[in-house]
């Protein structure tokens, strides 16, 4: 290694330590800094082994240092963007047995038969963090094998990619399981010859009667050969479905039942169940456990991160794996988690469509990615808060305001100000000095490079007109509207209400304790409808700026909340982000 290579490299090195140093209360983390630095050089991968002396040596030269040295030489460094967030951001431990593999590997494997939501995201974004920590691949595979009870839907394969885009954990590498049904029948093959798996012509509930005895079948002690000539028949359609089932043997006298010779590959009626990617091309279909631990070693995947619920499954797995002659990958089971009053389950979720109950997937009472996006929450807060829980085995339920807490954060300082004023009515002020009244006032109280909006106010023979919240006049003598003028003798009278122009100094409104209200011009203002979380709409009105605000964007109405802007054609559409 040249002297310059080196002192680049040990540059890089110290660089990352200094920021994982930051993140980790001043100790630099040599595992997760080697990882790092793999990611950013990936031809040093093939010598991995050989920066392990180096990464220590500089991980430990940096955590000796004080944390005002830290600090002033990662200020001098700099901070590219992406490691900016990390820093925001809570940084993931180090990944359990990175050291094994040559590249990370992860994956995330979900059913097409619905939208991703909150719960989802957990293995997304850890898997994808990972992935990139150290330099590997992250594979989204479509596991689309269960055409009669878990039916994949054309849409939901697009749904599911546009969601992890919007996420940040694009894949490197797409899967569709309904493409390898032949790697499937190949493998089943193998493991039959092998004496691990067989063919089961029992009933399901006289098999379970044994298994729950731990007594094997008829079928078990059958030759290798009968077992390849069902297999061979079960593939030529010569069983109906329910009628023969491809089992992998385990042990019979296995203390948990459901790990006894479990079921890898059974016939569906794919003339009823139509796939829809494949049609009826196959009869054939592999269960979770064969195909998704068969793809997890052909693909790769060095580590597999996923919920406690699948700790059995590691365990069936496990029986063809020695069978075959592999090592299983290093699996990582958490939680659950869940979210307070929102709905995760797909199933309901799907229901609740169906019956009218929500009005699609971006529904704002659902916890769907889609919902969460219509409603304005930036990605970034969703994964903040999945890194922050990292991998916990424990069952996590989160509230809203704390996803909506780290949303704030990051939209605040993009979103303009804008005057909402919600059950209007309509205020004539007398008194008013003739002419046109104009204020400018500030899109955003922190950037000026926002610009201004432009409030215009035409008075005619000592009267202008405004809309104000009705709500807020009760029991007022007096009032501010915000930015421009202080009025008294506030009456409110049936549907309209009236007031006296007093001056235009705020100082005035301070010494005499005048609280602020939010207004509009009465002449140039915009209508607006405010979808709210449990679906409701709150009517009222907006500046004429509004119009001119990017769909998709969030603005914050005055001392009241965020929303985000949905529509403008052919109405003002907003969603309640938060408060």
């Amino acid at each position: 290694m040249a002297s310059s290579n080196a002192g680049g490299l040990e540059s890089t090195i110290r660089s990352d330590a200094l920021l994982n140093a930051s993140q980790h209360g001043g100790k630099a983390e040599p595992q997760a800094v080697l990882g790092r630095v793999l990611s950013r050089l990936p031809e040093m991968r093939s010598r991995a082994r050989e920066l392990i002396p180096l990464v220590n040596r500089i991980c430990g030269e940096v955590s000796a240092l004080a944390p005002e040295e830290q600090k002033a030489e990662l200020a001098k460094l700099g901070l590219p963007e992406e490691e900016k967030k990390q820093k925001e951001r809570k940084s993931l431990p180090p990944l359990p047995d990175a050291e094994r593999y040559k590249t990370v590997v992860t994956r995330f494997a979900p059913n097409p038969d619905s939208v991703l939501h909150l719960g989802s995201t957990r293995v997304i974004v850890l898997s994808h963090d990972y992935a990139r920590m150290y330099g590997g691949r992250f594979i989204l595979r479509f596991e689309d094998t269960d055409p009669r009870l878990k039916k994949s839907s054309s849409k939901f394969y697009t749904y599911i990619q546009e969601d992890m885009d919007w996420l940040g954990c694009a894949p490197d590498d797409v899967a569709y399981q309904s493409d390898r049904m032949e790697t499937y029948y190949e493998y089943a093959e193998k493991l039959i010859r092998l004496g691990g798996a067989y063919v089961c012509t029992c009933g399901r509930e006289a098999f379970h009667s044994g298994a729950e005895a731990g007594k094997p079948c008829p079928c078990r002690g059958l030759s290798a050969s009968e077992h390849a000539q069902r297999w061979s028949r079960m593939l030529a359609s010569g069983y109906g479905e329910g009628e023969a089932v491809l089992r992998v043997k385990t042990d019979m006298a296995h203390p948990n039942p459901a790990v006894r010779d479990w079921p890898a590959m059974r016939i569906i009626d794919t003339a009823r169940h139509r796939h829809p990617r494949v049609g009826s091309r196959y009869a054939v279909w592999p269960l979770y456990n064969w195909s998704a631990g068969l793809d997890d070693h052909l693909m790769g995947v060095t580590h597999i991160i996923r919920g406690k619920e699948h700790l059995t499954n590691a365990v069936r797995q496990e029986y063809f794996y020695r069978a075959f002659g592999w090592s299983y990958p290093t699996a990582i089971h958490y939680g659950r988690l869940g979210i307070e009053g929102g709905e995760l389950s797909k199933s309901k979720i799907e229901q609740g469509i169906r019956e009218g109950r929500y009005a699609g997937y971006d529904d704002p009472r659902l916890a769907t990615l889609r919902a969460l996006r219509r409603r304005g929450i930036d990605p970034e807060a969703v994964r903040k808060l999945i890194v922050q829980i990292g991998l916990k085995p424990v069952d996590i339920v989160v509230s809203w305001e704390n996803l909506l807490a780290g949303n704030r954060q990051i939209i605040d300082g993009r979103s303009p100000r804008h005057f909402g004023v919600f059950d209007p009515v309509q205020m004539l002020v007398r008194g008013v000095p003739d002419g046109v009244v104009t204020v400018e006032l500030p899109r955003h109280p922190e950037a000026p490079s926002m610009g201004t909006r432009r409030y215009r106010l035409e008075t005619r023979e000592g009267t202008a007109k405004v809309f104000v919240p009705r709500q807020e006049l009760a029991g007022r003598t007096s009032a501010r509207l915000m930015g421009m003028m202080n009025v008294r003798e506030v009456e409110v009278s049936g549907g309209a209400a009236s007031a006296r122009f007093a001056s235009y100094a705020l100082e005035d409104a301070r010494k005499e304790g005048i609280r602020a209200l939010e207004w509009v011009p009465g002449d140039e203002n915009a209508p607006i409808s405010v979808v709210m979380p449990d679906a409701s709409v709150k009517k009222g009105l907006s500046d004429a700026q509004i119009r001119e605000e990017r769909v998709g964007s969030t603005v914050q109405f005055e001392r009241q909340f965020f929303a985000r802007l949905d529509s403008k054609e052919p109405d003002l559409v907003l969603y309640f982000t938060s408060k």
